[in-house]
């Protein structure tokens, strides 16, 4: 694909895009799916590790969250000293990280755009994120938010809208952009009343909307995070937030056409495809 962001040339610094999510051991999601996308787009990924999942590719078996003074620590020790053009985040897995990730985010007083994909289920329905930790996500860190990608299920958690069509899609975008978000995305992959897969973004005012092919396959896994990193990847590199989501939506399309089987359950997209892209 011609179309992606080019790559930084040899002993060229490239731009810089900060994560701070959750480690896959099965490596399809998390930090492993976001660094693959870093790296395939010419982007130099920061890392601040929440927590380690115990997972493969038939599900989660568990997790356990890093202290939040490390948490801390990491965010405050890259951006000090390499700095960051852009930041997203993943699986937070509690109010107290949370709480620990807005109250840093807000001390760097960086005019960095962030993304948050608020993580609150794997695809298998495990659970990675503690129910009381929603009102954290919802009042701490949405209104620090450049931009706001969840899924239909994550949605349904944060608003209480079943998204079964346009017009509750639209209802969705609303309810999540009055939580302070400068944009709402609502993705819609999960829609099966449409034969498309249909994205909405929401700015408070104006709706943009991002069509796409469905892709059959049966081989998710990280699709989420790999929109996310795309699209933290294209802000970084100073696109308007709609033409970054159109950006990461045609990534992660790409991504998807590229999956491939994993282990006994569901593979992983693939941001590999650009190694053999002309």
């Amino acid at each position: 694909m011609t179309d992606f962001l080019p790559l930084s040339p040899p002993g060229a610094a490239p731009r810089r895009v900060l994560t701070i999510a959750g480690t896959d051991s099965g490596g399809g999601a998390g930090i492993q799916a976001d660094s693959r996308t870093f790296a395939m787009l010419g982007v130099h990924g920061l890392v601040a590790v929440v927590a380690v999942t115990v997972q493969n590719s038939v599900g989660v078996q568990g997790f356990h969250e890093i202290p939040v003074d490390v948490i801390a620590g990491q965010i405050q020790s890259v951006v000090g000293d390499i700095g960051m053009q852009a930041a997203k985040t993943g699986m937070l897995a509690s109010s107290e990280i949370i709480g620990c990730v807005a109250e840093t985010w807000r001390g760097l007083g960086t005019d960095a755009p962030l993304v948050v994909d608020p993580v609150c289920a794997s695809m298998h329905g495990d659970p990675l994120l503690h129910p009381s930790a929603l009102d954290a996500l919802r009042s701490e860190l949405l209104p620090l938010a450049t931009l706001v990608t969840p899924n239909l299920d994550e949605v349904r958690h944060l608003t209480g809208i079943e998204v079964v069509d346009d017009a509750t899609q639209r209802d969705a975008a609303r309810a999540l952009h009055a939580l302070g978000p400068a944009w709402a995305l609502v993705k819609g992959g999960h829609l099966r009343s449409s034969a498309h897969s249909p994205d909405l973004l929401f700015d408070g005012s104006e709706f943009h909307e991002f069509v796409a092919e469905r892709i059959d396959t049966g081989h998710d896994h990280g699709a989420g995070d790999t929109l996310a990193a795309a699209a933290a990847s294209a802000l970084a590199h100073g696109m308007e937030v709609p033409a970054a989501v159109a950006f990461a939506k045609r990534w992660v399309t790409e991504c998807l056409r590229a999956a491939y089987p994993l282990g006994h359950g569901h593979g992983p997209v693939s941001a590999l495809f650009r190694l053999s892209a002309s």
